[in-house]
C-alpha cells in the first residue's frame, strides 16, 4: 500500500512538470502574439514556435526575435526564458515565498523528487540557494555584457541587452536580440565570449551540484578543511558531473578546432588566438546553449557530427542544460566497462551504482532515441529536397533542447516546424517524463512478482 502510494505522488509529480510547461507555454504564445507585443503582425504559429523555444530554453526560432517584437514583446520572451530555465517547479515555490503561502508537505515531495534530493528536510532553503544563485550569477553575467554593450548601445539599451543574454546564456536558452546572426560578430570578443561560456557552463552543471560545490567549498574554509580534500567529499553525482564536462568539453575544443581550421565558411579568417577563442565557444555552445560565434550551415560534416554528438549528450541533470546528460552518458560508459573487465556491477570512484540507476539510464537513451529518430524521419519525409544532415543537425538542436540552427528552421514547412516543437517540449521535460505521464497508473502486480530467470543471447 505503501509502494502504490508513494508511486501515486511519483506520478503526479512529473503530470505537474508537464502540464505546468505546457500551460506556460500557451500563455506565453497568447502574449507573444498580441500586437503590443509586435512591431509588425506575426503568425500565431510564429509565437507558439516562439513560445516552445523560449520556455523549453532552445533558441530555435522561425522569425528575428530582435526585429519582430517590441520591448514589451522581449520582456515577455525574457521572463518565459527565465521560467523555462529555473523550471515550473522552482518558480512556483518562489511565488509561494513571495505571498508568504506555507509549503505544504505535498509541495516538499513535489520539490524533493523534482531535484532527486535525499531527504524532505532544508527543501525551502534549497530553493532559495537556487534563486539566488541563479540572480547573483545573472547578474554577473549582466555586468560582464555590459563592458561591450553599454558602449555600443548606450546606457539604457546595453544595461537591457546585458541582462537579456545574460538571462538565456545563464539558461542556456540561446535567444538573442541582437539580430539574425547571433554572435557571429563578436566571434573577436573575448568578453563577450568568455562570458557566454562561463554562463553556458555554470547553468549546464546543475542546482544540485552547485549546492554539493557550496557546501564543501565552506567547509574548507570555515572549517579549515584540507584544500586537496574537497573533490573526494564531493558526492558522486557531482563527481562525474564535473569529469564528464570537462572531458566533453575539452573533447569538443580539440575536435572543433582541427576539423574546422582551414574551413574558410567558419574560422579561416581568423589568428591562431581567435581560432582557439571560437573553437571553445563551439565546444561549450553544443552542450544545450545554442549561441553560434561560427556559421553553423558553413561547419564542414565532420564538425555537424561532432556537434550532434555533443548536443544530444548536453548538460548535467536539474540544471537548465537538456541532452540525455552528462551522468546518464557516464553511467552506461561505466557499464560498458565493467562488462569487458568482468566486473558484476557498475562501479565509479570506489562506489557502486544501483542497477535501477543503470535501467532508468538505459530507458533514457532508448527512448531519446526513438523520439529522435522519429523526428528526423518525419522531417525528412516532409522536407524531401533538403539535406539529410543538415535535417539531423536541426531535429538533434530541438531534441537536446539546444538551439544551434544550420540555417533551416525558418524555411521548413508549419508541419515540420510542428515536430521540432514536439521534439523540443519532450526534450525539456525529458523523454521518461513524457512516457510516465501518459503511461497510467504502475502496475503494483508486476512489482510485486517474483519470475524465474532465463538466460538469452547477446551479440
Amino acid at each position: 500500500m505503501k509502494n502504490k502510494s508513494l508511486r501515486k505522488i511519483s506520478l503526479n509529480t512529473m503530470q505537474k512538470i508537464a502540464v505546468g510547461f505546457l500551460g506556460v507555454i500557451l500563455l506565453g504564445a497568447l502574449l507573444l502574439w498580441l500586437p503590443v507585443s509586435n512591431r509588425q503582425p506575426i503568425a500565431f504559429a510564429d509565437a507558439l514556435f516562439t513560445a516552445v523555444s523560449a520556455v523549453c530554453v532552445t533558441g530555435l526560432v522561425t522569425i528575428t526575435p530582435a526585429v519582430q517584437f517590441t520591448v514589451f514583446g522581449k520582456g515577455i520572451l525574457l521572463v518565459l526564458i527565465q521560467i523555462g530555465g529555473l523550471g515550473v517547479i522552482a518558480c512556483m515555490m518562489a511565488f509561494f515565498l513571495i505571498i508568504k503561502k506555507k509549503i505544504t508537505l505535498k509541495e516538499r515531495v513535489v520539490i524533493q523528487q523534482t531535484y532527486n534530493l535525499d531527504t524532505l528536510s532544508g527543501l525551502v532553503k534549497f530553493i532559495i540557494r537556487i534563486l539566488r544563485g541563479t540572480f547573483i550569477v545573472e547578474g554577473i553575467g549582466a555586468i560582464l555584457y555590459s563592458i561591450k554593450f553599454i558602449p555600443e548601445f548606450g546606457m539604457v539599451k546595453g544595461i537591457c541587452y546585458s541582462i537579456f543574454h545574460a538571462v538565456s546564456a545563464f539558461c542556456n536558452a540561446g535567444i538573442d536580440i541582437l539580430g539574425n546572426s547571433s554572435y557571429m560578430e563578436y566571434v573577436k570578443s573575448p568578453v563577450i565570449s568568455f562570458t557566454t561560456m562561463f554562463l553556458i557552463v555554470i547553468g549546464g552543471l546543475g542546482f544540485t551540484v552547485w549546492h554539493d560545490i557550496y557546501k564543501n567549498t565552506k567547509r574548507v574554509i570555515w572549517e579549515k578543511q584540507p584544500a586537496r580534500r574537497l573533490f573526494t567529499r564531493l558526492k558522486l553525482q557531482t563527481k562525474i558531473v564535473l569529469t564528464m564536462t570537462l572531458v566533453l568539453l575539452a573533447a569538443g575544443f580539440v575536435g572543433f578546432f582541427v576539423l574546422e581550421y582551414y574551413n574558410p565558411d567558419t574560422m579561416a579568417g581568423l589568428n591562431l588566438g581567435q581560432k582557439l577563442m571560437a573553437a571553445g565557444f563551439q565546444s561549450v555552445t553544443t552542450r544545450t546553449a545554442g549561441f553560434a560565434n561560427i556559421s553553423q550551415d558553413g561547419l564542414a560534416p565532420g564538425s555537424k557530427l561532432l556537434a550532434c554528438i555533443l548536443m544530444f549528450v548536453g548538460g548535467s541533470p536539474a540544471g537548465t542544460a537538456g541532452g540525455v546528460k552528462t551522468t546518464t552518458v557516464a553511467m552506461l560508459l561505466l557499464t560498458c566497462i565493467g562488462v569487458i573487465k568482468g566486473k558484476r556491477d557498475t562501479e565509479c570512484f570506489g562506489r557502486k551504482i544501483e542497477p535501477s540507476v543503470v535501467r532508468s539510464g538505459i530507458a533514457i537513451i532508448l527512448l531519446t532515441f526513438l523520439f529522435w529518430l522519429s523526428g528526423v524521419t518525419l522531417v525528412t519525409v516532409l522536407e524531401p529536397h533538403v539535406d539529410f544532415l543538415r535535417i539531423m543537425y536541426e531535429v538533434t538542436s530541438a531534441m537536446a533542447t539546444v538551439g544551434l540552427t544550420a540555417d533551416l528552421t525558418p524555411d521548413l514547412c508549419r508541419a515540420s516546424q510542428a515536430v521540432l516543437m514536439v521534439l523540443m517540449y519532450i526534450g525539456r521535460i525529458g523523454p521518461i517524463t513524457m512516457a510516465l505521464v501518459f503511461a497510467g497508473r504502475a502496475d503494483t502486480g508486476a512489482q510485486l512478482r517474483d519470475l524465474p530467470e532465463k538466460r538469452i543471447m547477446l551479440g
